[in-house]
């Protein structure tokens, strides 16, 4: 099979699991393949080859010694997911990596089958450029501590805020601390950088976007542009839910994940 790019040797510490058609995962900021996907890997590895490559500074993919560049980034997920066999896959896309999906269906179409989309953005709207911005001040000052609260106050919706006693706040801050992988600062700096606009037009596969109306980190107007601006796109809302979707709200995720790969020619799904 050829594509538009010619693909690198993978450099990714990926995570694989189960059997089938592939589903490649691409994480989001701050984040890894179970902090994102963690609720739903062993349901869909039960028909699935899952494909989690980790970002530099994320899983054990050494921190990387040069600011991150999407097209890299594409290129080496591609490049994972060839490497465990798989000349094809559906892409599913968490925050930033709902772009770095979308770059890998431009740069590399024709080893992509379909793309889930949730809490994505084409461009870091106000407030998630707000917050990389924090981030990286933060960090530079080396406050990590207020990092995490920062990151528990944007990934959390309003009701489960409101819900949270001030000690479960400091110990779930403790904890998103103790998770955060040493390249958090190097993919927000991405995320404020990150720009796939133009590369809307040109997907013509089958997406799936899902929008958490809840979310407090990418705005619902985010997902919803996403939707627009990509032919035939599915939109879906995940009412109340939060950029890190907690357990009811993935379960729910998770529904219409499976409804959609069952739309899917049966290669793909």
């Amino acid at each position: 099979m050829t594509t538009g790019q010619a693909l690198s040797d993978p450099r990714l510490d990926v995570f694989v699991k189960g059997s089938g058609p592939a589903l490649l995962l691409a994480h989001g900021a701050g984040g890894g393949i179970h902090g994102n996907f963690g609720l739903v890997l062993d349901d869909l590895a039960r028909d699935h080859t899952l494909i989690g490559p980790h970002y530099p500074g994320a899983g054990r993919t050494p921190v990387a010694d040069k600011p991150l560049e999407l097209d890299e980034l594409a290129d080496q997920l591609t490049a994972s997911a060839v490497a465990t066999g798989h000349e094809s896959f559906i892409l599913l896309g968490e925050s930033l990596g709902s772009a770095v999906a979308i770059r890998v269906a431009t740069r590399h179409p024709e080893r992509v089958r379909a793309l889930v989309l949730t809490a994505g953005f084409p461009v870091a709207d106000p407030v998630l450029a707000l917050a990389a911005q924090l981030i990286k001040a933060l960090a530079a000052a080396g406050q990590w501590e207020e990092v995490a609260r920062l990151a528990c106050l944007s990934c959390m919706s309003a009701t489960e805020l409101a819900d949270i006693e001030p000690a479960d706040l400091d110990t779930l801050a403790s904890q998103t601390l103790a998770a955060m992988p040493p390249g958090t600062v190097d993919h927000f700096d991405l995320v404020s950088r990150v720009d796939v606009r133009a590369d809307l037009a040109h997907l013509c596969v089958p997406v799936l976007v899902m929008a958490p109306t809840g979310d407090r980190l990418v705005l619902p107007v985010s997902s919803y542009r996403l939707a627009a601006g990509i032919a035939g796109a599915k939109l879906v809302e995940l009412p109340g839910a939060a950029h890190v979707l907690n357990e009811a709200d993935r379960a729910a995720w998770l529904q219409h994940v499976r409804a959609f790969l069952r739309t899917l020619p049966s290669r793909a799904a």
